[in-house]
C-alpha cells in the first residue's frame, strides 16, 4: 500500500507524514499488543510455578509469588541459592 501510494501523492511531505505518522501508530500498537501477551504468559507461568510450590511436600512454601519481592532481596535469594546448590554439588548431595 506504501509502494503503490507513493507515486499517486508524487511522494509529497504530506503523503511522507501520513505514511510515518500511520507506521508510528501501528509500531506503538504492535509494541502494545506484544507486551500485553508476554505479560499474560508470564502470569500464566507464574500461576503454574506456584501451583507446582503449593503441591510439591517438601518444597518451600515461601517461593509462592517471590516475583512481587524487591529486586534487591529476589538476587540476594538467588546467590543463596546457587551456593546452596553449589555446596551440595561439591558435597555429592542430590
Amino acid at each position: 500500500m506504501w509502494a503503490l501510494s507513493g507515486p499517486l501523492f508524487q511522494f509529497s511531505d504530506t503523503w511522507q507524514l501520513v505514511i510515518n505518522t500511520t507506521t508510528t501508530i501501528i509500531t506503538f500498537l504492535m509494541v502494545f499488543l506484544i507486551q500485553n501477551s508476554q505479560n499474560r504468559d508470564s502470569c500464566a507461568l507464574h500461576t503454574k510455578i506456584d501451583e507446582l510450590i503449593d503441591v510439591v511436600k517438601n518444597a518451600d512454601k515461601d517461593f509462592i509469588g517471590i516475583e512481587h519481592m524487591p529486586l534487591e532481596k529476589l538476587q540476594k535469594l538467588k546467590e543463596t541459592i546457587e551456593e546452596h546448590a553449589a555446596h551440595k554439588e561439591r558435597s555429592g548431595e542430590h
